[in-house]
């Protein structure tokens, strides 16, 4: 049993944080490594990257949305309950080098993902600037976070509620115009990287990605994490979870999250009218 020693809900509920004691994941964890979750014995295994890590702690911090029924699950999980499984740390750990000005886009729960790795190329000696957005004030999460990890910090809105209004392009554009950018990481919802790759691809600029295909192992077995990467079929839980986003093929990527879309809201309708009627 992994107990939850944190628990804080963001995003009006509909994004939760769990810090999970881990001792051995935490010791061995980088910006970039993702773990696998298993509420109980019946439940789903989810993957999900680490938010952050300490080690002198043995803790893992991982933050997920609601958008399913394990999810759901995850979310009744109170401070001092557990997980049954935690597995990890699990993928490439992110290349971390100093080479000048580096952009950090993020878009939602993507951000959780952008954290440590925007930390980790601070430390290093980069000038990082920040770019993280919500539809929404309420649904930001981490800005604290992410300002600390960066040496300028840009957020946006799309309803304009706070922040720049608009997307987090839009910032982008105008920074690569700017700015000697030498990298460019972009991490959050599917379309979002998508954009981002394109805008940094005119601008001849490198940019890595974190990709969320559908997993079940983890360790390359079962193939279920393929995605299509410069014309080749790589496994994201051991060949990434970060590739070179001028690479990737997004519109497969995209088919194929949506592969069990109906079922997945059965079952999660299913689950939410049996809690209702308890």
């Amino acid at each position: 049993m992994f107990k939850i020693v944190r628990r804080e809900e963001m995003a009006e509920g509909t994004v939760v944080l769990n810090e999970i004691d881990a001792p051995l994941i935490a010791k061995k964890a980088k910006p970039g490594q993702f773990v696998i979750l298993k509420a109980n014995e019946t439940g789903e295994r989810i993957p999900l990257t680490m938010a952050d890590t300490d080690p002198e702690k043995g803790t893992v911090t991982i933050i997920y949305q609601i958008v399913g029924k394990s999810t759901a699950i995850f979310k009744t999980l109170q401070v001092g309950d557990g997980y049954q499984d935690v597995i990890g740390p699990l993928g490439k750990p992110t290349h971390l080098e100093k080479l000048g000005t580096v952009v950090c886009v993020g878009g939602g729960t993507g951000v959780a993902v952008l954290h440590p790795i925007t930390r980790g190329l601070k430390e290093v000696g980069n000038e990082v600037i920040g770019i993280i957005g919500a539809r929404n004030k309420e649904l930001l999460i981490l800005e604290d976070h992410m300002k600390d990890a960066s040496h300028e910090l840009n957020v946006c809105t799309d309803d304009g509620s706070y922040g720049h209004h608009g997307f987090v392009t839009d910032i982008l554009k105008k920074t690569l115009e700017e700015k000697d950018v030498k990298l460019v990481v972009g991490i959050g919802p599917v379309p979002m990287m998508c954009f981002v790759a394109k805008m940094t691809k005119e601008y001849n600029v490198k940019t890595m990605v974190s990709l969320n295909p559908i997993m079940i192992d983890g360790t390359g077995m079962c193939g279920g994490c393929r995605v299509s990467v410069g014309g080749e079929t790589k496994f994201a839980c051991v060949d990434g979870p970060e590739f070179d986003g001028h690479e990737v093929d997004f519109d497969v990527l995209m088919n194929r999250l949506q592969s069990y879309t109906n079922e997945e809201q059965e079952c999660y309708d299913e689950y939410c009218t049996m809690q209702t009627a308890k």
